[in-house]
């Protein structure tokens, strides 16, 4: 059913923002401060989404790929990120990539990540990745989009659907952020109900 952008509850974030370009700005601007850690807190930050769901439906599964270009991908078999009609039938995706998650950005309570930073959400990642492609399966409909610093650069491109549905992040952390140091097999630990798979194609 479609209905107007302005009635829509705002939960997570505010349906209205499209792209909060002022946002995206300070996190670039403070990489220290919104990815201590660089490359691993981004991941952790991915899959922090998946873990919700997780945790809401009391198991999940997703991977993450380590690429050998430097990016990372990680996907999940989850009901995708939620998108909806507007009043002229035009899918409007949630803005989780490129406005603030209004559950934790401005928070000093937010909850905390497993390497213990804060947890602030996707659009650091988005923000902090040279680019960034989002690709979300639902039932409604299946499209994916690209980013740049947090920015859109396409709009929401249809794809074919394959009666599955989950949410696909791809994204090429900046190059001064630090690199992903430890075991990468951590990133299983920390998320009940949530199976993390590894998929390290980095070589040696």
């Amino acid at each position: 059913m479609s209905t107007s952008r302005p009635s829509w509850r705002n939960t997570t974030h505010d349906w209205a923002t499209d792209v909060d370009l002022g946002h995206l700005a300070r996190i670039r601007e403070n990489p220290v401060e919104f990815a201590p850690g660089g490359v691993r807190h981004l991941i952790l930050e991915v899959l922090a989404h998946p873990a919700d769901e997780a945790a809401s439906t009391g198991a999940g599964r997703c991977t993450v790929t380590l690429h050998p270009d430097g990016s990372v991908s990680v996907a999940d078999e989850g009901r995708g990120t939620d998108t909806r009609f507007d009043e002229q039938g035009r899918p409007v995706k949630k803005p989780v990539m490129a406005s603030k998650d209004l559950r934790f950005f401005d928070d000093p309570g937010a909850e905390t990540l497993p390497d213990g930073r804060p947890r602030r959400g996707m659009s650091v990642v988005a923000a902090l990745s040279e680019w960034l492609v989002h690709t979300n399966r639902r039932l409604n409909g299946s499209w994916t989009q690209r980013y740049e610093h947090g920015v859109p650069v396409t709009g929401l491109e249809p794809i074919v659907g394959d009666g599955a549905t989950g949410t696909t992040v791809h994204f090429l952390p900046d190059a001064h952020l630090p690199p992903l140091a430890d075991d990468p097999h951590s990133f299983a630990d920390g998320w009940p109900g949530l199976v993390v798979t590894v998929d390290d194609r980095r070589g040696g």
